[in-house]
């Protein structure tokens, strides 16, 4: 229902794409009040501890930035300066069942476009510095307060020898201070510079992947390799004396010109590869298999409780095809319905199995639970 939302300041979701999505930035102040976050500074050190979570530690001193990857320990935070640092987690989602629910608020756009919530903890003066991001993000304020400035500027000159890409000649244009429930969305390649004005302040980042041209290509390339038999061998029966034995000659360079004019792809190929591409989890995100029960059993447990996709898991589809974490599904046409309600709302309720339960889609869901892609509550 395209609804006004309090989320974007009363505006409607086609109201917010149409005017501000990849266009320009936008204020909302109160977009979800009374929120104070969804952890406090204690349990996000501790995720930052974790050893399969990305963390970094920014410092700013003596006019020089210091990144520290994690993970961390209890030793490593007792020796951070009382102000001008930050820490930052990523993928908090894949750990918060809360995170998720967050994200659901955001389903106007869509979850293929989804990249991860990362969360920001900083003292007084803490940030990471003027900046241009590659995505499109949502600054959501938890606790404490930040100053956000920006700027359309097109100097993206750096800072040489930084360990981040820090902008060498910020120029703010506009600037708001953010306290708990308020928000900002930025487009991507909008300059900005978030700084913390107290103490606790935390930020959540719902980020919005935009792949580069460059990697898309690679990616492509990659799976046509993997999805492509060119049948035939390189053969010149007409072949003539050379001058130059060394010499690649023009007629081999038009010979293989013809050749590789034969890889042809179309837009199945495409929407095949963005399924596979899309869900790929990234390296760093492990799933733990769960504990191993009969089909028979599962099939039980199916009509009972309700089913989840794992917090790590990315479910998509496009026509009639589905792609669970990079995995292309067997999916029957009497389950397609369920399958993509299940893939907008990332559970399922018993009721809603009872009428759809079919040997195929008990073989395809006991499949994914296994490999702990999915779970049971």
């Amino acid at each position: 229902m395209d609804k006004p939302l309090e989320l974007l300041g009363g505006l409607t979701p086609s109201q917010f794409l149409r005017d501000y999505w990849q266009k320009k930035p936008l204020l909302i102040k109160g977009a979800i009040p009374n929120f104070k976050g969804l952890l406090n500074p204690n349990e996000l050190a501790g995720l930052a501890c974790e050893d399969d979570e990305q963390a970094r530690i920014i410092k700013h001193s003596k006019g020089k930035w210091h990144v520290q990857n994690g993970p961390f320990d209890e030793a490593d935070f007792a020796k951070l300066p009382a102000k001008n640092w930050t820490l930052l987690v990523q993928g908090v989602n894949h750990y918060l069942p809360v995170a998720a629910d967050l994200l659901a608020l955001f389903n106007f756009i869509p979850h293929a476009r989804l990249d991860d919530l990362m969360v920001s903890y900083a003292p007084k003066g803490g940030g990471v510095g003027p900046h241009v991001d590659s995505y499109d993000v949502f600054l959501l304020q938890g606790s404490g307060k930040r100053r956000w400035k920006i700027s359309a500027q097109k100097d993206l000159s750096l800072v040489e020898d930084a360990p981040l890409k820090i902008l060498k000649h910020f120029e703010a244009e506009q600037e708001w201070l953010l306290e708990a429930g308020d928000m900002l969305y930025l487009p991507s390649q909008v300059a900005h510079w978030g700084i913390s004005e107290g103490d606790d302040c935390m930020t959540y980042s719902i980020g919005f992947r935009a792949p580069k041209t460059q990697e898309l290509l690679h990616e492509f390339l990659n799976y046509l390799q993997d999805n492509t038999q060119a049948e035939g061998l390189y053969t010149d029966p007409d072949l003539k004396l050379q001058n130059h034995p060394a010499e690649i000659s023009n007629k081999m360079i038009a010979k293989v010109s013809m050749m590789l004019q034969k890889i042809t792809w179309d837009k199945n190929n495409i929407a095949d590869f963005l399924g596979k591409y899309l869900t790929e989890p990234k390296l760093d995100v492990v799933f733990e298999p769960s504990r191993k029960i009969s089909k028979t059993e599962f099939s039980k447990q199916l009509l009972k409780k309700t089913l989840h996709l794992d917090l790590k898991s990315q479910l998509l589809f496009t026509g009639d095809n589905f792609y669970l974490n990079g995995e292309k599904l067997a999916v029957t046409p009497e389950t397609y319905t369920w399958m993509r309600d299940f893939a907008d709302k990332r559970c399922c309720t018993a009721p809603a199995l009872q009428t759809n339960i079919h040997a195929a889609l008990v073989e395809v869901l006991y499949e994914a639970y296994l490999a702990g892609f999915i779970c049971l509550k």
